[in-house]
């Protein structure tokens, strides 16, 4: 058997979630010892596509023409696309019509999450749909002091000064908006933004929130793996204010790290994440304000080893046997 990993469009998404669960699929193959290849010009038995652009349906319709089995990667909702860029509330509906077209192209579907899934099964797709996870390499973002030393040294943080960390596209469905607002709120902390979106597609709210003078909130832009570990190791707290997500990598490299996390109390972490037993959960902004000065202040439990064990379920070693399993109820 040998895979290929489609890549078209793949610089379009390489600093998204979807762009790091491309590689993660690449090590779980190697786990497996599967061959695979990112040449779609070389022999192959099964494509895995995992981005929904024009190419990737011409892509899915050469490999149907093969006879190639299908895996359609279901990284997006109709859900998760709505305030993200200008004008994806206008157009979320078309997007919906338009991802169901393309993942109804696959002889099965994977979605990260049991969330995701459930809201894909409205969508009235013919596919089986499979759930699992994008997974992560935990051995990779496991907590180390040289990691943190860099970090503070590099953004000048003196060891006592309290750090909230966030990942993310400049979205108001990521919680950008809020995490402004408790910068401002929270002035003795410093709160830095990893990540990067164009500004061209960025909604005039966000752009004017990210303009404010706020001198203990930093947009450092995109950074790559090892910054970004050593930014979870040299952090107090890691903040993640999303709205709507179908799993989020960002959210299981923090667990991995073992740095105390403080998320929304969304629908997809209900079951997953306990509060106060995994991570923290909040829901206003006030709520959020109280909820990030207990934790970076020491005022509540370490929950840490708890997240580490959740993160570890999701390990890349443990997904390749679960994708092996997937493998083999599509040759049925």
């Amino acid at each position: 058997m040998k895979v290929l990993l489609y890549a078209g469009s793949l610089n379009l998404v390489d600093k998204s979630g979807i762009g790091q669960a491309i590689r993660h699929q690449q090590k779980a193959l190697e786990h497996l010892n599967i061959a695979y290849t990112t040449n779609h010009q070389e022999t192959y038995d099964i494509v895995h596509i995992n981005t929904i652009f024009p190419n990737s349906l011409f892509m899915s319709w050469q490999a149907k023409r093969k006879g190639k089995k299908i895996i359609y990667y279901a990284h997006s909702t109709m859900e998760d696309f709505r305030n993200s860029f200008i004008g994806s509330n206008i157009i979320a509906p078309l997007f919906k019509r338009w991802i169901t077209y393309c993942y109804n192209k696959g002889d099965l579907i994977i979605t990260p999450t049991e969330y995701a899934k459930s809201i894909l099964e409205t969508y009235g797709l013919q596919p089986p749909i499979y759930s699992l996870s994008n997974g992560l390499d935990t051995q990779f973002f496991q907590r180390n002091n040289e990691a943190s030393d860099r970090f503070r040294k590099k953004y000048h943080i003196a060891p006592n000064e309290k750090v909230v960390i966030s990942v993310g596209h400049f979205m108001e469905r990521k919680g950008i908006d809020d995490f402004i607002a408790l910068a401002k709120q929270l002035p003795t902390y410093q709160f830095y933004w990893f990540g990067h979106t164009s500004m061209n597609l960025v909604p005039r709210k966000i752009k004017r929130a990210m303009k404010q003078k706020i001198p203990n909130l930093h947009f450092p832009g995109f950074i790559n793996r090892e910054e970004l570990r050593d930014a979870y190791c040299g952090s107090d707290l890691f903040l993640f204010l999303t709205h709507e997500e179908t799993e989020g990598i960002v959210l299981l490299e923090a667990l991995a790290a073992k740095i105390p996390v403080l998320v929304r109390d969304i629908p997809i972490y209900q079951d997953w994440l306990k509060p106060n037993v995994h991570v923290y959960k909040a829901k206003q902004l006030e709520s959020f304000k109280k909820q990030i000065i207990r934790i970076v202040e020491n005022e509540v439990p370490d929950l840490t080893d708890q997240g580490y064990k959740l993160a570890l379920e999701k390990d890349i070693s443990t997904i390749s046997s679960k994708l092996m399993d997937i493998y083999q109820l599509g040759e049925r």
